[in-house]
């Protein structure tokens, strides 16, 4: 069994610093195999909230794969914005915009959806589906993650990033079977495959994990357990008004059938 934990939009500069601390020690306490840290690292991507990251990401002593989202790009220096918007993050958080990480028979892809020239809405870049189709394993389990959702339901009032769709269905036909994303600060899961849309791919939008926006109403990360076809998620939340984790929500799901299922 395979543990990937998928921990997204932390917003150091604009985080719940109590939770700090209770977070470290939930992570430390479930010893995944892999965390993937799904962007948005950072609230507007200044020196001090990257190193104040990259502090906390110090402490994780599981493997790490990071990738950037629309906040952890320059927001108000416009040059640095238009010529170099990832420098910053290369100098903390990795020289690799789009790493592969592996744990046992699970492999996960980055992708890099955030769009410098476009404050919320990130975009697919030319060549990048055919990459992570090019490193899919016919013989384990595929994952896919990014900050920005490939798929919104109609509640979402956010625009879809551009060649989301067309990535989404490249990327199901292809074999993964699993894509991570964050950005929209709102669990989706089950509402996501009750559309019908995509039934070979699980789209996991896991919620915020440290970000002090009230209007979220919490606090939240997933932890997947991947056992071959069978897939079980653990949901941990942690309320606004709470000073940690609660017990987590259980869901397993199954693709035996070829398509994904609510156990």
């Amino acid at each position: 069994m395979t543990r990937i934990l998928h921990l997204t939009d932390l917003h150091f500069g604009f985080h719940r610093a109590a939770l700090e601390e209770p977070l470290l020690a939930r992570i430390a306490a479930l010893r995944p195999d892999l965390v993937v840290i799904g962007g948005d690292i950072t609230h507007r991507a200044l020196p001090p909230q990257m190193r104040q990251a990259r502090a906390f990401l110090d402490r994780i002593e599981a493997p790490l794969m990071c990738m950037p989202g629309n906040h952890d790009v320059p927001a108000w220096n416009l040059v640095a914005r238009m010529f170099w918007p990832f420098a910053g993050f290369r100098r903390h958080f990795g020289p690799v915009l789009t790493p592969v990480g592996r744990a046992g028979d699970v492999r996960v892809m980055a992708l890099n959806s955030a769009d410098p020239y476009a404050w919320q809405r990130g975009k697919i870049r030319e060549g990048e589906i055919g990459r992570v189709i090019g490193n899919v394993d016919a013989m384990g389990t595929n994952i896919v993650a990014l900050h920005h959702p490939l798929q919104q339901l109609p509640r979402v009032d956010k625009a879809l990033a551009r060649r989301a769709s067309e990535a989404l269905y490249r990327l199901e036909a292809s074999g993964v079977q699993v894509v991570l994303s964050g950005h929209l600060h709102r669990w989706a899961t089950d509402a996501l495959l009750a559309t019908g849309r995509h039934p070979r791919v699980l789209q996991i939008q896991t919620g915020t994990a440290l970000c002090a926006r009230i209007t979220d109403g919490q606090n939240e990360f997933v932890l997947l357990e991947i056992d071959g076809p069978d897939l079980r998620l653990e949901r941990h939340v942690a309320p606004m008004d709470a000073n940690g984790f609660g017990t987590p929500e259980i869901a397993d799901y199954s693709r035996v059938s070829g398509v994904w299922r609510r156990v």
